[in-house]
């Protein structure tokens, strides 16, 4: 597969406490992006975050959150990145919790497979 120089980068910010039918929502959009044929996807668990609900979620010694937050970030020609947010609007509606949802442009430099 291969990739144009301009794409579009999907950045997905959930909480790791998350669902979406039975499984956590990060690992359930990147499984959704996987079976949609996207060209990947990565999570990445941040250490501390706030959201529309001004909650201050950490993950300091003393104060282990259950529920830090996660990004996904996926980056696709911009017709399959468009396609797939109906996907992430179902997933993050299943999961009943909130979140943010991105897109901006990216240029690929590289993408190919490890030999």
């Amino acid at each position: 597969m291969t990739l144009p120089n301009k794409a579009k980068l999907l950045r997905i910010f959930v909480g790791e406490a998350d669902k979406a039918h039975g499984k956590p929502l990060y690992e359930a959009i990147v499984e959704a992006a996987q079976a949609q044929g996207l060209a990947g996807a990565t999570v990445l668990r941040g250490v501390a975050s706030f959201g529309a609900s001004r909650s201050l979620h950490t993950a300091k010694v003393l104060r282990l959150s259950e529920d830090l937050p996660m990004v996904i970030e996926i980056v696709d020609r911009e017709e399959k990145v468009a396609a797939f947010l109906k996907d992430i609007d179902e997933l993050m509606e299943a999961s009943g919790g909130g979140g943010l949802v991105t897109m901006e442009a990216a240029e690929v430099l590289r993408y190919q497979p490890k030999t």
